[in-house]
């Protein structure tokens, strides 16, 4: 198990794939690149029986760059990090902030993957992934990437939606210069700050919420609670990406389509004892479920 320990000394785990189920998504993706690269090469063989050496021996190299090397990274990419041996066995490749990979990252652990798994017969892959903390081969670490677990129990999920006033209020902030690093923390305590002590969580949000603040140069919104703020931004983030993957198609979010407005006239954040916004957590009725640090407008 990888963890990350905040500044309040709270780890927030990883779900990192073991090198079992790993070996065995690679031995599943594997058998069938063989196999396809064997039937590929028959009907090469066959339909070029007539050229010379020189031409045959260029085809051979080429059928063995496009199937065992740009096969694998096509699927990696279509898919998201889920090859066919990975979807079997509950995996996938992310980024190491956790979101979606790209065709760079496939390209990377592909190219070195070439080396590691298919020169080696998985030996440097193997020795890698039992040095390193996270289970990560040499082409997970050149590409920033990480096999995860993807079937986790549901139960073990704590994260809320950002309420749908704050849904497309950021659309015009700046992410690009937000840190892979703080995009972890980020969803880490979104996904676990259910099982935090209120205080607690409510500290790490504030901080959290200061330092993706700064990333991007805009101040967090006055009167919007921390915890909200995080979610708001971490969606507006995954709507950019799915825009981008999908080109352009509008993406709905958790809380229908994704307008540019902000929180209606009746909300009123948490007031203190000397009538200003108050910093502390507002006090939530845990009985109907996991609390989330922040209380959405009636």
């Amino acid at each position: 198990m990888s963890e990350l320990v905040t500044g309040e000394a709270v780890a927030l785990e990883l779900r990192p794939a073991r090198l079992p189920s790993r070996g065995l998504a690679t031995l599943l993706d594997l058998v069938v690149a063989v196999t396809v690269y064997v039937v590929v090469s028959v009907v090469v063989v066959v339909t070029t029986a007539s050229l010379d050496d020189a031409a045959q021996i260029a085809l051979s190299i080429a059928t063995f760059l496009l199937v065992l090397v740009g096969g694998p990274i096509a699927v990696e990419t279509l898919s998201h990090g889920r090859s066919l041996g990975k979807l079997a066995c509950g995996l996938r490749v992310v980024r190491d902030d956790g979101g979606p990979i790209r065709f760079r990252h496939a390209l990377v652990r592909g190219a070195v993957g070439v080396v590691e798994i298919l020169l080696t017969l998985g030996v440097v892959a193997c020795i890698a992934s039992l040095v390193s903390a996270r289970g990560r081969r040499l082409g997970d670490v050149f590409a920033g990437t990480l096999v995860v677990r993807e079937r986790v129990p549901a139960a073990r999920s704590g994260f809320v939606p950002p309420p749908p006033w704050l849904a497309g209020r950021f659309q015009g902030l700046d992410l690009s210069a937000v840190p892979d690093g703080l995009w972890l923390a980020v969803r880490q305590y979104l996904g676990r700050m259910g099982q935090l002590d209120p205080q607690v969580g409510w500290a790490m949000a504030a901080r959290l919420a200061g330092e993706l603040a700064a990333r991007t140069g805009a101040p967090v919104p006055q009167g919007v609670p921390p915890a909200a703020y995080l979610a708001a931004v971490v969606q507006e983030r995954q709507v950019r990406e799915a825009r981008r993957a999908f080109g352009g198609v509008p993406v709905v979010g958790a809380g229908g389509a994704v307008p540019a407005y902000g929180p209606p006239a009746s909300y009123v954040p948490p007031v203190g004892a000397a009538g200003v916004p108050s910093e502390e957590p507002a006090v939530v009725d845990r009985s109907a479920g996991p609390g989330t640090g922040f209380v959405p407008p009636a």
